[in-house]
């Protein structure tokens, strides 16, 4: 492995830039930190490019990553505490950073030929540990994909990743302009359906059994005006307690397992 030991390494000032939006967009990389979240991509086969280890923690913990990578191809560096601290998006790295190549794929092509879908849609989510949970319940319920409005926070913002604890890994997730995408789920038989605050029809009336896509919209707003006109149903999560309101990941939580109890 090479040795780093300076931050001011432009390896190391480039790793450093993926924290931000503009540097992974125009590398298409974003970084994954932490031994379990690097040893779910490489068993999912996740485009690994670079792995940093702190020589300073090097241990019998790292021996699956640095064979794997080894195998793979993929270049190992062997980096100061003090580099794998520039670099981490977290305060206290746990010895491994991976840069990982961005997931590419056509999301208009993957709704072909697929029967009885369920997908899940976020409008203007922007907190990233709740993208990151509605990713993970997503994956926990067997979803056929996510699709992640221009609106939304970045999938690849470092907290997002963490969140979503490798479930980014285990199904499909695409950035789109919501807009396109709710006409073509259309054409593909797939009924879209938005919690909204005044719909008269609750989750548990509605019909999840067949091909569906639900749409969660944003924490402050809820679904956009312009996506709620663009949907085939309306429906309202019920709460006959005293609470003004659910977070949007409970919310989305609940529709996709009442999603699931109906497939069940």
């Amino acid at each position: 492995m090479e040795l780093i030991t300076s931050v001011k390494n432009n390896r190391v000032k480039a790793w450093a830039s993926l924290k931000q939006k503009k540097f992974r967009n125009s590398t298409g990389r974003y970084l994954l930190e932490g031994v379990r979240l690097v040893e779910e991509a490489i068993d999912a086969g996740a485009p690994i490019e670079e792995i940093l280890i702190s020589g300073d923690q090097l241990s019998g913990r790292f021996d699956k990553i640095i064979t794997a990578a080894t195998g793979m191809g993929v270049a190992l560096y062997d980096v100061a505490e003090s580099v794998l601290e520039h670099v981490a998006d977290t305060q206290s790295p746990q010895g491994v950073i991976a840069i990982v190549k961005k997931s590419e794929g056509d999301a208009y092509a993957f709704l072909a030929n697929k029967e009885k879908p369920l997908y899940l849609i976020l409008d203007g989510i922007q907190d990233p540990g709740n993208l990151g949970t509605m990713i993970r319940t997503a994956d926990a319920v067997g979803a056929t994909g996510v699709f992640v409005g221009s609106t939304c926070v970045d999938v690849y913002n470092p907290k997002v990743v963490r969140s979503a604890m490798g479930s980014m890994f285990h199904l499909p997730v695409f950035e789109v302009e919501l807009g396109t995408l709710l006409p073509n789920l259309r054409e593909h038989g797939v009924s879209v359906v938005a919690t909204t605050v005044d719909a008269e029809q609750t989750v548990f009336a509605a019909d999840f059994a067949g091909a569906v896509a639900l749409v969660i919209g944003s924490e402050a707003r809820g679904v956009s005006s312009e996506i709620a006109g663009m949907v085939d149903t309306q429906v309202t999560l019920p709460m006959p307690g005293k609470a003004e309101s659910l977070n949007a990941a409970t919310a989305a939580s609940v529709m996709l397992y009442e999603a699931l109890r109906q497939r069940l």
